[in-house]
């Protein structure tokens, strides 16, 4: 076995004559890795390559050093931007705006109208500029957006903030996973997912505690009460989104933390995982694009995320209303500190299914057995009155219906191959991840309180359709392989051209789908 850069090849597989000098080996494995024109699988999607395990090791190591921190804490910031009106509204946020009625629920509405709308155009335009540029731009603009909110003065000056924070965020979670896609491989994707979306539940927490540390404050400058949550959590997003200008990167070919032999490893070991492609980032292709969306274990993932995201938004922008419901004698300083624990839970669980997850190379059997927990959550909230009940059931759904975000995210990932239905298929995803995040606005009515039966049952019922669909899509992926194993992958292919043959995405004979 011949090994440089951290790649093996043999010398029988690659026709390379045992008199070859070191460099001449070196030059032939870079070419067949990494450099565009050449595929690096066989027809049946196998790696022609074989990897260096220590080289690539220390590779993944410094890549999650100098990629996932800056992203997560973009992350945190932007859920925190989104989810911090939950705790401007314990704070007064409806008294001061002559807000009434529902008209708590229409201003969350707004913000996912406009977030949906724009999660498939954002992520095809983060391709397009490259997400180096495109993330640290939209997070200055949800940043800004939020400085905003501390300004308003009535109820739609409150909808066109939310509008346009639904605009710059809607390419966030999307964005930055198709960002981490061009850097690590399928098993390894879902676990880096996890870093940064962890960062929803632990929003909470902080956004939680930060709350009530800004709220312990008089006033700054002119400023007071909520108003005070919205500028000082708007200003450090926005000088973290100027920080990330310089220390994001593209892709691995323009990262000036890379030597020339870590740049070739890191494109080499990605593209060894593409059925038929002959670069990793490829021009944007329409074929490729639709197929990224037409695509049925990305829509099936998707609606799986539907399901979710109703439990998830509506934890996060509810809790603060459940523990006051649940404590209402409570100061609320006091009410937001309770709203931390759960979510504190949350992230460990959020962490940890996933690591089971890349270690294991499965997502969808954790998709399954994680959402009978949310289900007893939301059975508790239902059965029962007792405010200790209650509460526990706020961790129990906690521990489960966060980890689905980076599951389904990594999901839809590993089902398509190339570089431009990859940026579709997380798009997809999330757009119609988010419509759960629409319906979740309206899932805890004010008439409905104290207990919230209807909100509640909607939840059970969402979590329980979670269960059917990842339990039917799981069938149906194991099914589809065996009928794919009888094909003759030479014969299927026979009289396409190499473009042609890239382009098959999922329909590609030798594709295998990826539970």
């Amino acid at each position: 076995m011949a090994e440089s850069n951290g790649i093996k090849t043999s010398d029988a597989e690659e026709g390379i004559p045992k008199s070859s000098t070191h460099e001449e080996r070196a030059e032939k494995d870079v070419h067949l890795a990494a450099e565009e024109g050449l595929a690096a699988t066989d027809s049946h999607g196998q790696p022609i390559i074989e990897f260096d395990r220590l080289a690539e090791r220390k590779l993944r190591n410094k890549i999650d050093l100098m990629i996932v921190p800056t992203v997560s804490l973009l992350y945190l910031f932007c859920f925190i931007d989104r989810s911090n009106i939950g705790n401007a509204r314990l704070a007064g946020l409806e008294a001061d705006l002559g807000m009434a009625g529902n008209d708590y629920n229409v201003l969350l509405s707004i913000f996912f109208i406009s977030y949906i709308i724009f999660q498939i155009p954002s992520n095809l335009a983060n391709k397009m500029i490259g997400p180096g540029w495109f993330i640290p731009f939209i997070s200055f603009g949800f940043g800004a957006c939020s400085l905003g909110m501390a300004f308003v003065r009535d109820m739609p000056a409150a909808c066109g903030v939310r509008f346009l924070l639904g605009i710059f965020e809607a390419g966030m979670m999307p964005g930055i996973s198709y960002y981490l896609s061009r850097w690590y491989r399928r098993a390894e994707l879902v676990f880096r997912i996890s870093l940064f979306v962890v960062m929803s539940p632990l929003a909470g927490a902080f956004g939680g505690l930060l709350a009530s540390g800004i709220l312990s404050l008089s006033n700054i400058g002119s400023v007071h009460a909520w108003r005070m949550i919205f500028l000082v959590e708007g200003i450090i997003t926005m000088g973290l989104s100027l920080i990330a200008f310089f220390t994001l990167t593209d892709r691995p070919e323009t990262a000036l933390w890379l030597t020339e032999e870590e740049k070739t490893l890191a494109v080499a070991r990605v593209k060894s995982e593409l059925l038929a492609q002959t670069k990793v980032l490829d021009e944007a292709d329409r074929k490729k694009v639709w197929l990224g969306f037409w695509n049925p274990v990305v829509l099936s993932t998707a609606f799986i995320f539907l399901f979710n995201n109703i439990t998830v938004q509506g934890l996060a922008f509810f809790t603060p209303t459940i523990v006051a419901s649940i404590y209402p004698a409570y100061s609320t300083v006091r009410k937001q500190l309770y709203t931390v624990p759960p979510y504190v839970v949350g992230a460990v669980f959020e962490v940890l299914v996933p690591t089971l997850s890349w270690r294991t190379d499965k997502r969808q059997i954790f998709l399954i057995i994680t959402t009978p927990l949310t289900m007893m959550g939301y059975i508790m909230f239902l059965a029962s009155t007792e405010a200790k009940v209650r509460y526990a059931a706020a961790f129990f759904t906690a521990i489960s219906c966060f980890a689905a975000g980076p599951l389904t995210n990594a999901q839809v990932a590993a089902q398509v191959i190339s570089d431009s239905a990859r940026s579709m298929s997380l798009a997809t995803n999330m757009m119609l991840g988010n419509i759960g995040g629409l319906i979740a606005t309206w899932s805890y009515l004010s008439w409905d309180g104290p207990d919230y039966p209807i909100g509640n049952g909607l939840n059970l019922a969402a979590s329980s359709m979670q269960l059917i669909i990842a339990t039917a899509t799981l069938f149906w992926m194991k099914a589809d392989n065996k009928k794919r194993e009888k094909l003759d992958v030479t014969k299927e292919l026979e009289g396409l051209t190499q473009e042609q043959i890239s382009s098959l995405e999922w329909k590609h004979p030798g594709w295998r789908w990826k539970p």
